[in-house]
């Protein structure tokens, strides 16, 4: 037997063998390492069950500062409508309640966007504060809203909507100089829904030290703000309005209630059978002497008939004769 070539065959068989061991496991740790695509290009076929929500309209701005004019009393007695102005919109004022907040509310004729008139509301703040704390007011802020009452807003897909669009104005005051301040314009976003959300608006006595703000000596000192450039006919909001000091803090409100206006005296009707009211000593004495004067002239005026008759039968007699 040859030895040398059983060794050698067996040899050949073992590298054989571990070789094909080797590639065995290349193979499963390749096919380990690769990820697998399949799952993921494959196209879905289950639909997003995700609800889709709808935009929500804005809500009023709370203010929790309690020196805040929130007209949740009803009261708003130092407020006007201004329509002297060739350019002032025709409207009324009263309380109107949003979402269970009260503000007050400018309520426009309706001709406002059509006329290109201009909302004007009027405050006196010498009914709303103290003559110290007058004289310490160097800004006021408050919330500004305007809703829609027509569908003549136009957006930018050309869709006509019922809401206010784009809502912005000024405003102004008098002051101790006998001047007006000219306060900054204010502005708000466009708004597709039927009432805007709040635009927090800041006026500020931009020359208060020269003397152009409010002083304790004013008997009316005005504030007005104006609404102007609307995009819809509607109505036009205010709220939460606060008096700062140059600090930055608000100014407590002492409001001063107009006095009430006593009511006429209505006298009562007479009544059948009920004694008349007594009179006064100079009348019933008054009374008496014309009584006695009538009755004087009725006595004379009896007596000249009487002579005269008897003159007259005297006559008749003495002719008989």
């Amino acid at each position: 037997m040859d030895h040398k070539r059983i060794i050698s065959g067996a040899m050949a068989l073992t590298i054989a063998a571990a070789m094909a061991g080797c590639a065995s496991s290349d193979k499963n740790d390749k096919s380990e390492k690769e990820p697998t695509t399949a799952a993921s290009t494959a196209p879905s076929t289950e639909e997003s069950t995700e609800p889709t929500t709808e935009p929500e309209p804005p809500h009023p701005a709370d203010c929790n500062d309690p020196n805040a004019i929130t007209f949740d009393d009803g009261d708003f007695s130092f407020a006007s409508v201004n329509e002297d102005d060739v350019d002032s919109a025709k409207g009324t004022l009263e309380i109107a309640e949003v979402e269970g907040n009260k503000m007050l509310r400018f309520k426009d004729s309706g001709t406002n966007f059509a006329d290109g008139t201009v909302q004007k509301i009027k405050l006196d703040a010498v009914k709303l504060l103290a003559p110290e704390n007058l004289a310490k007011v160097r800004s006021i802020e408050f919330d500004a809203y305007a809703d829609a009452t027509a569908e003549d807003y136009q957006n930018d897909d050309g869709e006509k909507l019922r809401a206010p669009g784009w809502i912005g104005g000024g405003g102004g005051a008098n002051t101790a100089a006998d001047t007006w301040a000219e306060f900054a314009e204010w502005s708000g976003g466009e708004y597709n829904f039927e009432m805007s959300g709040a635009v927090h608006v800041k006026f500020k006595f931009l020359f208060a030290d020269s003397g152009e703000c409010w002083d304790e000596t004013m008997e009316e000192a005005v504030m007005q703000i104006m609404r102007w450039g609307a995009q819809n006919e509607g109505n036009f909001y205010i709220d939460n309005i606060l008096f700062l000091d140059a600090d930055g803090k608000s100014l407590p409100i002492e409001k001063k209630s107009e006095p009430a206006a006593e009511p006429a005296k209505e006298e009562a009707p007479a009544t059948e059978g009920a004694e008349a009211p007594a009179t006064e000593p100079d009348s019933v004495e008054k009374a008496v002497d014309a009584g006695i004067a009538e009755a004087e002239k009725k006595l004379e005026e009896a007596q000249k008939k009487a002579d005269e008759a008897i003159a007259e039968a005297s006559k008749q007699i003495e002719d008989k004769r």
